[in-house]
């Protein structure tokens, strides 16, 4: 094989990847000598972390092998279709890492082309005019154990066909007064073979095409066609379009296309705790079940950025839960594993509050403060380090406090002394309560000899604690996501509107480290025993919380 036929090894991240072995062989055998993908959506909704799976095949594999993938819009409906969902893929799939460079298509580019080719089957007579409402198509067509019936008008003439049809084009007809249905089998063992519909009426403004037409091609019709007219060599997709691959070829093998596509399906991404229907999330965001397409519970692509996942984490995890053609389902915990593993290393570390408790520290100066010394990430050297302001008046978690603990409690109580991260040793002396009994404040003091947190003399603690100083410390909103959904497999029973979690958000009053208050919109930062948080866009200082974080800390320090 010569240097310039030599085929691209596929990357090692796709070793054992059944995809990435199919185009591999069709190059070395000849087949092909670049591959040519694409990656289709229909713009009438934001797409999602299973469309990131999509992404990554089709856009990996163009990337892996040195052929091109497009981005093509299947624009074929426009009742749901809209400019913003266009505009919010298109960025997704940056977000994600990936360019279509020159090749943007639209289905719409080729309507034309499309109506040729209808009218093609219906002068050879594979295709014929119905008159018959959507109803009744639905109730001939069978079921899995018995075949249809064939249309009343199965029988008109070609010329008959093409006059009608030419007159559907022509806007005569209203909405379902007919369509243009293939002339297949009526007795096929796949329901998809059963003379399906390729052309409805639809008079509603297309997004690009004005009022240019009238008629419109249904996805089955545009799909494999759209491929055809591209070129493309690898036509991948979910499993749920393997019933429809027979009608992809059956519409390939009487149309003289340009070129032949193979479709080769793949398992979606299911993941424990999500919904990934398009129609079940277009239900949420029109139902005001959530704050809309980009908020941070919705699997969405523009709601994981939001919330502060970073791509290659997403990425990541696509590549652990793995490309087969069996249907599994991936533990949430497993997507969570993968951004808390990237973010580790990536984050740089704060001090936050979430529930303060003051704590006021009696033996430190009254006017005194100072700047401490903290380490912006310990997986990084090269991050450096920043200054945190300390001073006599404190916050730090309710949680991190108990009047009377129990025996393995090692964190704040009456009589105990503490390390306060990047600080001193401190001790609780007394516990302040209100008229309700509640704790509002502790009376401590601290050693002026561990600054820094180590004890000269060698005595251990056996708790490092957050903190932020009261007088420097910044309000915020910190939002703390947890699952939409009570139950793993939502919508099991049912409706998954029953399966929302009333828990699903939680807002909260934080104090935050001065620092915090310039971080940058959408960047991702670590408060430290807490987890990581996202700077959200609206007013104010906003912060999301991104993943939680194993508190792991105490137990090795």
């Amino acid at each position: 094989m010569s240097a310039e036929t030599e085929v691209p090894a596929a990357t090692p991240a796709a070793t054992g990847n059944f995809l990435w072995s199919l185009v591999e062989g069709d190059l070395v055998s000849g087949k092909h000598k670049s591959p040519v993908t694409r990656f289709p959506p229909e713009p009438n909704g934001y797409l999602h972390i299973g469309h990131a799976k999509a992404i990554y095949i089709n856009f990996g594999i163009a990337q892996d092998f040195k052929g091109r993938c497009h981005l093509r819009f299947d624009d074929t409906n426009p009742v749901k279709e809209e400019q913003e969902f266009i505009d919010s893929i298109q960025r997704d799939v940056r977000w994600l890492g990936f360019d279509w460079g020159t090749h943007l298509y639209y289905a719409s580019d080729y309507f034309e082309k499309l109506y040729g080719w209808a009218e093609h089957l219906i002068s050879n007579g594979h295709a014929y005019i119905d008159d018959q409402t959507a109803e009744e198509i639905s109730a001939n067509r069978g079921t899995l154990t018995a075949p249809g019936k064939e249309s009343p008008f199965r029988s008109r003439s070609v010329d008959e066909n093409l006059d009608l049809f030419r007159r559907m084009r022509k806007g005569e007809f209203p909405n379902g007064t007919c369509v243009l249905r293939a002339r297949i089998d009526m007795a096929s063992g796949n329901i998809n073979l059963r003379d399906p519909v390729l052309y409805r009426i639809l008079h509603a403004h297309h997004p690009r095409t004005g009022d240019a037409w009238c008629i419109y091609p249904n996805y089955d019709f545009a799909h494999g066609q759209s491929d055809s007219i591209e070129h493309v060599t690898h036509s991948l997709c979910s499993l749920e379009f393997e019933d429809h691959k027979p009608l992809y070829n059956w519409l390939l093998d009487h149309l003289p296309v340009p070129s032949r596509p193979e479709q080769t399906e793949f398992a979606r991404l299911n993941i424990t705790y999500t919904i990934l229907s398009k129609r079940h999330l277009t239900q949420f965001v029109r139902d005001k079940h959530v704050r809309g397409w980009d908020d941070p519970r919705m699997p969405t692509l523009a709601g994981l950025r939001r919330r502060g996942v970073p791509a290659p984490a997403l990425i990541d995890f696509i590549k652990r839960a793995g490309v087969a053609r069996a249907n599994s389902v991936v533990d949430i915990a497993m997507f969570d594993a993968c951004v808390r593993e990237y973010l580790n290393k990536a984050a740089s570390r704060y001090m936050g509050v979430l529930k303060p408790l003051k704590v006021v520290i009696e033996n430190y100066p009254e006017v005194q403060s100072e700047e401490l010394d903290a380490v912006n990430n310990p997986e990084d050297p090269s991050a450096g380090s920043r200054k945190v302001p300390f001073g006599r008046e404190l916050y730090i978690e309710q949680d991190d406090f108990m009047e009377n603990p129990p025996k393995k409690f090692f964190r704040l109580s009456p009589g105990t002394e503490v390390r306060l991260r990047y600080a001193y040793f401190i001790t609780c002396r007394e516990a302040v309560k209100n008229a309700a009994g509640e704790v509002v404040e502790l009376r401590c003091t601290y050693d002026p000899a561990t600054k820094g947190g180590n004890a000269p003399d060698g005595r251990k603690v056996k708790a490092t604690m957050h903190w932020v100083s009261a007088a420097h410390a910044v309000n915020a909103e910190v939002r703390i996501y947890n699952p939409l959904f009570t139950r793993p497999d939502p919508g099991a029973d049912g409706d998954p509107v029953q399966d929302l979690n009333p828990a699903s958000l939680e807002l909260v009053e934080a104090k935050l480290e001065p620092a915090l208050a310039t971080a940058n919109v959408g960047e991702t930062l670590q408060f430290e025993r807490l987890g990581y948080f996202c700077r959200d866009a609206d007013p104010g200082l906003v912060f999301n919380r991104t993943v939680g974080l194993r508190d792991t800390y105490a137990k090795t320090q």
